[in-house]
């Protein structure tokens, strides 16, 4: 009797998600199988699951500037001692730099130490030196030039300005002459444990999956990658870290992260008023006092005259109605800044969420077969506008650290944390740099926003950080947004198609591209949820912060009222919805190996 009870409730549980999932009754938009298991689904009964299987010593998730510092400082260890060591690297785009996107300028502390002869190996098109740096706070028609001294956050004497993803891929060279297997266009879907639950490897994602979640007859199995630790590089809120963050509770004793989105396009202008080496910041308009954010401008040294421009908003916005991208597209027409593009051609665009929260928001970095390394971790220097540098030394210590424990006394052989790790962390400069400037950020939730934050700002930089009291962040960003009621609608200019641009006309410019026939990789836990809240509640914010069209309410084919549209082919993974959703019920998900955006040194 108990047994027929307790089948009867695994049958009902069985066919209530089964009609969750394909009953045509519903609205269908989320197939994917993290939402709808397989195990429930008719369709994949007689389907083969097994997966090949291959065992290396460190497995790197994500090839950045953080993971391949770590691969690179785990190869030239072995090859100092004369040791064996297999490392390998697996990047979701379809070559390495190709999901990078940054300002960016690097500052080189890192780079000189992992590989001292980089300024002769490079290409002079590479690395332009820095030699102007210009500072302004904007009003709607004017602006006021603030100095930039020696041995504030924004001094840039000393550092590059560079194309990440061209310095990414060089690094990727050099990881492979070391010996480091990498593998573009290999995804890692699923974090695998051991019997004990500590980190066994990763898997990587089917392919041949339909749109509906039935397998095709092209379907093959992912892979499973064991190691004896994992080290997580997956950038700004990876979605395999999320898991690892949760599971083992990693935020017990730090705060949310709070995030922003950058928005990016690179010009090629006018040789008149280009300025190779100049890098330009400015704060102030078009945000209101309450919103954080800024721009960028860094001149690069090319064959052709290239400026990135670029524009960053807090994602703690309280405003539905606010677009990062329209934000952006209107600050171009900036007296003070559209002389730069009036005569130039836009030649890139991009978009990418940034950690912000910083030295409160860093949680435990180990756990049980691996570790948490670069924006991953969380280490982006806010107010220095830098995180290359961290990112990169964080992935030297985490490959130290990793390497030790496999060749210490214990020869450690699966599963292990890496617990020194996060004691070198503690004893570099990235802990005394981040602890410096830790209440900057947060100092801008304060009634006075703008102006209180730089006043407190000013002061803590005075006294470099060495205030008795660390201040909060607050509420996590998608717990920001206020009801649209609540809130005035934002009327932004018409694109003029020359300096300003339509989003659709923008994507275009990434290079993004995912198989058509695959489940949406945006999952929803609840496909009712963004009429019955997001729409009734914030107006839709999904196709506002959103910045490259993916979210989209379009009309019921019958009857009133509207229902959401899923572009998932537009994705340039940013993360930004699975951050801001207000509801949380966006759950981003890597779609097939090598889909997404094909920057070119974003």
């Amino acid at each position: 009797m108990a047994i027929n009870l307790v089948n009867n409730f695994k049958l009902g549980r069985h066919l209530k998600i089964f009609t969750r999932c394909y009953s045509e009754q519903f609205p269908k938009i989320t197939t994917h199988y993290t939402v709808c298991p397989r195990e429930n689904d008719p369709r994949w009964k007689e389907v083969n699951m097994e997966r090949f299987t291959d065992e290396t010593d460190i497995l790197i998730i994500g090839g950045g500037p953080a993971g391949l510092s770590a691969a690179i400082r785990a190869k030239q260890l072995a090859e100092k001692e004369g040791k064996e060591l297999r490392v390998c690297l697996v990047e979701k785009a379809s070559e390495i730099g190709g999901h990078i996107l940054s300002g960016a300028v690097i500052q080189p502390t890192a780079l000189n130490e992992l590989i001292p002869e980089w300024k002769e190996m490079v290409d002079k098109n590479l690395v332009t030196p820095v030699k102007e740096d210009k500072f302004g706070w904007l009003t709607e028609t004017g602006r006021f030039n603030i100095p930039v001294f020696p041995g504030t956050p924004m001094y840039n004497h000393g550092n590059y300005i560079v194309r990440l993803g061209h310095v990414v891929r060089w690094l990727g060279e050099q990881a492979e002459a070391l010996g480091v297997e990498i593998y573009p266009g290999y995804a890692a879907s699923e974090v695998l444990y051991h019997p004990d639950g500590s980190v066994k490897g990763v898997a990587t994602n089917d392919v041949g999956v339909a749109k509906d979640g039935s397998p095709k007859e092209t379907f093959e199995r992912g892979m499973e990658l064991h190691a004896k630790c994992t080290i997580f590089s997956e950038g700004c809120h990876g979605h395999l870290a999320k898991q690892i963050i949760n599971k083992f509770n990693l935020r017990k004793n730090a705060e949310s992260q709070t995030y922003g989105l950058g928005v990016k396009e690179l010009w090629e202008v006018d040789p008149a008023v280009h300025v190779p080496g100049r890098v330009e910041h400015t704060f102030g308009w078009p945000l209101d006092i309450h919103t954080y954010g800024g721009s960028f401008l860094y001149h690069l040294d090319q064959p052709a005259p290239t400026v990135a421009v670029g524009f960053v908003v807090g994602l703690d916005y309280s405003n539905p109605y606010l677009s990062p991208f329209k934000e952006f597209q209107r600050f171009k027409h900036h007296p003070s800044v559209k002389r730069y593009f009036e005569n130039g051609k836009r030649v890139a665009y991009g978009a990418r969420a940034l950690v912000e929260g910083g030295f409160q928001s860093i949680p435990q970095l180990t756990f049980p077969g691996g570790c948490l390394v670069g924006d991953t971790a969380g280490f982006l220097n806010v107010p220095k506008i830098k995180g290359t540098h961290n990112a990169m030394k964080s992935g030297m210590l985490a490959a130290e650290s990793v390497y030790e424990t496999i060749n210490g006394e214990s020869q450690e052989t699966q599963g292990f944390e890496p617990r020194i790790y996060e004691e070198k962390i503690k004893n570099s400069w990235i802990w005394k740099e981040l602890k410096a400037v830790r209440n900057v950020r947060p100092s801008f939730h304060n009634p006075m926003g703008l102006y209180g934050g730089l006043a407190y700002s000013g002061f803590s930089i005075v006294l470099g950080g060495r205030e008795p009291w660390t201040l909060k962040h607050g509420d996590p960003d998608h717990k920001r947004l206020k009801p649209a009621k609540e809130c005035k609608p934002i009327e932004y200019p018409k694109p003029d198609g020359k300096i300003s641009f339509d989003l659709l006309t923008s994507v275009a410019l990434t290079g993004t591209n995912h198989e058509g026939d695959q489940p949406a990789h945006l999952t929803l836990m609840d496909d009712a949820a963004p009429v019955k809240t997001n729409l009734a509640l914030y107006d839709g914010p999904e196709g506002r912060f959103c910045p490259a069209g993916v979210y989209e309410y379009v009309p019921v084919e019958s009857g009133d009222g509207q229902k959401l549209q899923i572009n998932a082919q537009n994705c340039i993974h940013c993360k930004t919805c699975d951050i801001k959703d207000p509801t949380q019920n966006i759950n981003w998900v890597v779609p097939e190996g090598g889909g997404g955006p094909a920057y070119n040194g974003m």
